[in-house]
């Protein structure tokens, strides 16, 4: 059992370099590309959307949104295509896949706008009551 965890751990870990190869070229459909661009930002930033310290709902992004938006990116790009990234990954060997600045960023944003919101809600509330 936890060799076929590590073996699915590395086939995510050469998907999203694939992936990363998709974004950058131009026979992928744009749908596919923003597709795979946002799972491969996701992947590669520092940050989570859901924090792991949250009990279970912390550890459900890395389990079920990064496989679904791996699957969901590979389901949009042509299937020879992906074939021929995957072989440029498999040639290429391991690669230390960079940390995405941009996409921490865009994920402390979006925590803001929630808590703003929320906040936003608590304070309507409390003038309300």
């Amino acid at each position: 059992m936890w060799q076929k965890l590590k073996q699915w751990a590395k086939q995510l870990k050469a998907d999203i370099q694939a992936l990363a190869l998709a974004v950058q070229d131009a026979r992928v459909p744009w749908y596919a590309k923003v597709m795979a661009g946002i799972t491969v930002a996701y992947a590669l930033s520092p940050i989570d959307l859901i924090p792991d310290f949250i009990p279970i709902l912390g550890y459900l992004d890395d389990l079920l949104l990064l496989p679904i938006g791996i699957w969901l990116s590979i389901k949009l790009i042509p299937p020879a295509l992906f074939q021929e990234f995957q072989e440029q990954v498999a040639l290429t060997g391991k690669q230390k896949l960079p940390q995405s600045k941009t996409a921490a960023v865009l994920i402390i944003l979006l925590w803001l706008v929630v808590l703003w919101w929320a906040g936003g809600l608590a304070w309507h509330w409390y003038q309300n009551r």
